[in-house]
């Protein structure tokens, strides 16, 4: 199948993108990014992690039109930010972490009037669609301030759809919202890309980020310390962990060279060693001539938070 050569390689990208808040009575002025460089492929899963403060809400609002960048060049869907700024806000729905909506317009209400912001037809509007997809048509017409947090998040979600944008920024759309909202919630974003949207989250829930996205980058100080495939991101951290259940109950983990050793809840005795330096037959050896007999064992991978642990605190 030929690639479509009229759609642009990248949904969003960022090359030496600076931004610098200047210092007030109260605050002293913060470089909030530092030239980041950042090509988001499009019909991505993308995932942008990092701390507080890191910079992430900063970098998305530049491309929603909501922050002026000091710095460097930004395009949305090949469109750029300062020569084409319609378009580029045209290309891009943004599901803000705050939830600002005037709680006297129904949710058909909120919908019709941000499709009219962007300018589309009464005749092309999709508001009773997407109001289904997002499980709120029952409450169409019930005010904002009625609805419960989880159904503001999901209208949050159906405001920035009505344009229908190639390009989905999620900004910590969960928060707050209970486990069955977030599964439909998920489950709607998941047929979003399914169809072509690039989604770009950015998650406090390093589980969801580890099972949703293709791609992670990693933002700390205002600048991206790691961007690579979830694949090869988890396995930056060379360092596994041997879960041994021994046969008769412990009073202390044991002393062994070259490893970590943890005595569980549940009893169980957790080594933690490097892949590179030390083999499972070598740990079985210690472990034995300590004199404990072993009954099961299982061997634990790194997950997303370790390597998000790990290098956010390395680059501190």
């Amino acid at each position: 199948m030929r690639a479509d050569t009229s759609l642009p390689a990248f949904a969003i990208e960022a090359r030496g993108l600076e931004k610098t808040y200047k210092a007030s009575a109260r605050l002293p002025a913060k470089q909030a990014l530092k030239g980041i460089d950042l090509a988001i492929p499009r019909g991505s899963f993308f995932g942008l992690l990092g701390p507080n403060g890191a910079g992430k809400s900063t970098f998305i609002n530049i491309f929603a039109g909501l922050v002026v960048k000091t710095g460097g060049q930004a395009s949305v869907w090949g469109f750029d930010i300062d020569k084409s700024p319609r378009e580029a806000r045209g290309a891009i729905g943004v599901v803000p972490q705050e939830i600002n909506m005037d709680p006297f317009f129904t949710p058909s209400e909120s919908l019709e009037l941000q499709a009219g912001y962007y300018g589309v037809p009464k005749s092309e509007r999709r508001t009773k669609e997407i109001l289904e997809a997002v499980g709120l048509w029952d409450k169409r017409d019930a005010y904002v301030r009625t609805l419960s947090g989880g159904m503001k998040r999901r209208l949050l979600v159906a405001k920035a759809l009505v344009h229908t944008p190639p390009v989905l920024v999620l900004d910590e759309p969960t928060a707050g919202v209970d486990v069955e909202l977030r599964r439909s919630l998920w489950a709607y974003v998941r047929e979003l890309h399914a169809q072509g949207v690039t989604i770009v989250l950015t998650t406090h829930y390093l589980e969801e980020a580890q099972e949703l996205c293709d791609t992670i980058a990693i933002i700390n100080h205002g600048q991206v310390i790691a961007c690579e495939p979830t694949e090869q991101i988890l396995r930056r951290l060379d360092r596994k962990t041997l879960v041994i259940h021994p046969q008769h109950p412990l009073t202390a983990a044991p002393a062994l060279e070259g490893v970590e050793t943890t005595l569980r809840k549940d009893g169980a005795l957790a080594v933690g060693y490097r892949a590179a330096d030390l083999t499972v037959e070598a740990i079985l050896e210690r472990v034995k001539a300590a004199g404990i007999a072993i009954r099961d064992l299982a061997t634990e991978e790194p997950d997303l938070e370790d390597v998000f642990v790990a290098l956010t605190s390395s680059a501190a």
